[in-house]
């Protein structure tokens, strides 16, 4: 590259939300999009762990704002929208990650961990990425969506029927969300990770069960969250301008291992 050539993948300017923003993934990303220059936004019902990573990327010369947003509540998301642009201005860059999983047999579960499952993993998904949209188009902004799937939408495990489900409802929203957005120069796309390393799993993938599954992934290893990373500044950033409405899955080759 030369030394006059633009960093198609600098985000200095830009304004980044990210929900689940106190999490893992959530975490990652948003120091991520912080050392590429943006302004970001941290989203989620807690408001410490989201102090948290705002501190941290603080401390490495970022600027962060902890937002609380409850995904599941309409109202929740305009607020926490509204917080956004009134630290920040417009969000250019909405990061959908917020999401939960209640492993159980189908036959054993209760009504209301389907629904909860839908609701933040799906239905949360929706709510945010049409609330960005929406001040998008207001502003006459354009602008990138990212959703956060799973190999899981497009293969099947036992256990995770309602994950699965919305996983796979959201690759088909994101595709549908960036044909009708296209016009507004709005791209709409989505990361499909594999398994990663993070807190909550760390200690399960320790056991002779979760050594059996890492040995199933062709590279032999977990992701790590920085793994993400590569492909999130791709659909956030200029670098991917003439993208929208694709899937880019992230696993070491997990999901071709299962077809």
């Amino acid at each position: 590259m030369t030394q006059n050539a633009p960093n198609r993948f600098d985000m200095t300017g830009r304004v980044a939300l990210i929900t689940g923003g106190g999490g893992g993934l959530g975490s990652g990303f948003a120091h991520a999009l912080a050392e590429a220059g943006a302004r970001v936004v941290l989203c989620g019902r807690r408001q410490e762990p989201l102090e948290a990573v705002a501190a941290s990327i603080r401390e490495r010369g970022g600027d962060a704002q902890p937002v609380t947003m409850d995904v599941t509540d309409a109202d929740s998301v305009r607020a926490g929208f509204d917080a956004a642009e009134a630290h920040f201005g417009t969000v250019d860059v909405t990061v959908c990650n917020a999401g939960v999983a209640v492993p159980s047999p189908a036959l054993d579960m209760e009504e209301s961990a389907w629904m909860k499952t839908i609701d933040v993993n799906l239905n949360g998904c929706w709510r945010v990425a049409t609330e960005s949209a929406r001040r998008l188009t207001r502003a006459d902004k354009p602008g990138s969506i990212i959703n956060i799937t799973s190999i899981l939408g497009q293969r099947v495990a036992g256990f995770v029927a309602p994950y699965a489900t919305s996983k796979a409802g959201l690759e088909q929203l994101t595709r549908s969300l960036a044909l009708e957005w296209a016009k507004h120069g709005i791209r709409v796309n989505a990361i499909a990770p594999g398994y990663i390393a993070t807190d909550i799993n760390r200690e399960f993938f320790e056991t002779d069960a979760g050594e059996k599954m890492i040995k199933r992934i062709p590279q032999r290893r977990l992701g790590e969250i920085d793994d993400l990373s590569g492909a999130l500044l791709l659909l956030a950033s200029d670098a991917s301008r003439y993208m929208t409405g694709s899937t880019i899955t992230v696993d070491g080759g997990h999901l071709q291992s299962s077809l």
